[in-house]
This record gives structure tokens, C-alpha cells and sequence, in this order.
């Protein structure tokens, strides 16, 4: 089995989800949120820096995944969205950790088997795949749906004819 980190960055909540997966397997070890406070924007990346740092610690993942950044509405938001994805990349990065990224609607579609499926579905499958008592809090579920997708994509790439053992980053095979 491996240890996934999910991670779905936010400038006032980034959610995280450890799950342990093999090829038919995922088990939860943990989830939640780190929820920052702070005036500035500096004072709340600095805390989601610190956040992940901890849980790499805690969790010792061997693979992250992360939502690749996109911009619907909104161009402040994606750029504040952006900085918190940076943060939390940065803290991965000097453990080392291998990052993978993926887009919304390639982790919706892993989990909920549509690319566009609202929060409550992917609450929902995330609860019923990994065998949960209840809807884990959407951020924690959102995390806990990219560690999914990694795995998804991790194994079932491995299994095609012709790829054989492949690395998965900025979500495209590489080999």
C-alpha cells in the first residue's frame, strides 16, 4: 500500500485527506482542515505552510495530490487560491515529496464518475468508498477525493498494456 496526501488549498480553509491505497483498496487515516486566521494574507499562507508542514510530519505521505488552479468567475480569488496552493506546495516540496496535479473535473470524475458533480456527491462517494460513517466536511472530503484520484489513476494506468509502471504529474502519464 501507499500513503496519498490530498490537498485542497484554501486562503481561509485547505482541507487534507491521508488515505493508504493499493490497486482494489483505500483506507481513511485521517482528514480535517487547516483553518487559518490572520489580518494578511502573508499571516494566513505562512499558517497553511506550517499546517501541511505538520501533517507531512504526522502522516509521512509518499505521493501528494493537488487540484490544479483554474479561474471561473473571479480573478483575485484564483490569484489568493493560487498563493494558498503555492504554500502548501512549497511545504511539500522541501520534504521532497513527489506532487501531483490534477483538474476538478478529472478528480470529480474519478470518484463520483462524472466531471461535474456537485459537493454533496463527492462528499457522498468519498464516504461510501472509504467506508466512513458519515460525510467527512466538504474541504476534508475534497482532499480525501484527490488522494483517491491519484490512486485511481496511479494503478489503473499501471495496468494498461504497453505503459507498465508509469508516473502520474500535472496529470498526464509520463514514462
Amino acid at each position: 500500500m501507499i500513503r496519498i496526501l490530498g490537498i485542497d488549498p484554501g486562503s481561509r480553509v485547505t482541507g487534507f485527506g491521508v488515505v493508504e491505497a493499493d490497486k482494489q483498496t483505500a483506507i481513511c487515516v485521517a482528514s480535517g482542515c487547516v483553518r487559518t486566521r490572520g489580518d494578511t494574507l502573508a499571516e494566513r499562507l505562512q499558517i497553511i505552510f506550517a499546517g501541511v508542514s505538520e501533517i507531512l510530519d504526522k502522516y509521512q505521505p509518499e505521493e501528494v495530490a493537488v487540484e490544479k488552479v483554474y479561474v471561473h468567475r473571479n480573478v483575485e480569488s484564483a490569484l489568493k487560491l493560487g498563493q494558498a496552493r503555492g504554500a502548501a506546495i512549497c511545504a511539500v516540496a522541501n520534504r521532497q515529496v513527489p506532487v501531483f496535479e490534477y483538474s476538478p473535473s478529472q478528480i470529480k470524475q474519478s470518484v463520483v464518475g462524472r466531471g461535474n458533480a456537485a459537493k454533496s456527491q463527492v462528499q457522498h462517494m468519498v464516504a461510501a468508498i472509504l467506508n466512513l460513517n458519515r460525510s467527512p466536511q466538504a474541504d476534508a472530503a475534497d482532499a480525501l477525493a484527490m488522494a483517491l484520484c491519484h490512486s485511481h489513476f496511479r494503478y489503473t494506468l499501471a495496468q494498461l498494456p504497453g505503459v507498465g509502471a508509469v508516473s502520474v504529474r500535472r496529470g498526464r502519464p509520463r514514462r
